[in-house]
């Protein structure tokens, strides 16, 4: 079986059930299976207006509850790429996200993304006691480099507010198609994305006979934007498949955030992190 989508209803004649016994009962999967899935985010329990993932199969059920599978077995059998740890901050850590990392789960499975890696591992590399992750601002799957995530609900609020009112410095660095040593440094662009005011400034890194490395300041912060502003002067970011050159399929997206700088709205401590060379992107 490769996806099934199930929905089971949940009443006085099955509320005394465990949920991976209903589960496993109107599908063709073994409890194993369905335990693993679980495990893995792809069931969901559906309590009046609340929905969450279900991961305990002995959680009691109640009438009136719906049990949800969203089963691909292309994607609970994938493992996720391990990210580093940078810098732990108690209420706050930064990490390097490799490449094909998610930043959060989809509705099949979360076991793929960054913040649930975080939850379930970072007590056995810190060696302190388990603590929640919340995602604060995001790095697309195919975009490598550093990321912040929280680790309490206060936390979370105040970096999301200095994300939004971008009193955080982020840098990314990209390699693109081209000689990009002609274009002048701090080469502004000003171009919409859906209809949008959006802009980025671009400056020359380096370059050898096909390629250029490129360092990039967003000024806004559009789906896509570094990777569409780029296509639109002419120098596609190398790998990308969505705005980049057919058949450029050769390498991953080259695409990475290299720079995170703010002061710790909690200890207001200041932090410059600059992502170390050995995990750079090279020409």
């Amino acid at each position: 079986m490769d996806t099934l989508e199930l929905t089971i209803s949940i009443d006085e004649s099955n509320c005394h059930r465990k949920a991976s016994l209903l589960l496993a009962s109107s599908s063709q999967l073994s409890q194993a299976q369905i335990k693993d899935a679980m495990q893995k985010g792809a069931v969901w329990l559906c309590r009046g207006k609340s929905k969450q993932r279900l991961r305990r199969a002995s959680k009691p059920l109640l009438s009136g509850d719906k049990l949800e599978l969203n089963y691909n077995a292309e994607l609970l059998q994938q493992s996720p790429s391990v990210p580093k740890l940078i810098f732990d901050g108690d209420v706050f850590s930064v990490w390097f996200k490799p490449y094909g990392l998610n930043c959060q789960g989809s509705r099949w499975v979360d076991h793929l993304s960054i913040n649930r890696w975080v939850e379930t591992n970072f007590h056995k590399i810190s060696g302190k006691n388990e603590r929640p992750v919340f995602l604060v601002h995001r790095l697309d799957r195919a975009t490598s480099g550093l990321i912040l995530l929280c680790h309490t609900k206060k936390a979370a609020r105040l970096f999301s507010e200095m994300f939004s009112s971008r009193q955080i410095d982020k840098r990314y660095q990209a390699i693109v198609h081209g000689d990009f040593s002609t274009i002048p440094q701090n080469y502004l662009v000003e171009h919409p994305i859906d209809d949008k005011p959006s802009s980025s400034i671009f400056s020359f890194v380096n370059k050898n006979e096909k390629y250029s490395l490129v360092d990039v300041k967003l000024l806004t912060g559009r789906k896509h934007q570094i990777r569409k502003h780029l296509s639109y002067i002419g120098f596609p970011i190398v790998g990308d498949r969505l705005h980049g050159l057919a058949g450029d399929e050769s390498r991953d997206l080259q695409l990475q955030s290299v720079l995170l700088a703010f002061v710790c709205p909690i200890t207001k401590q200041r932090y410059n992190f600059v992502l170390d060379d050995t995990l750079r992107l090279c020409l």
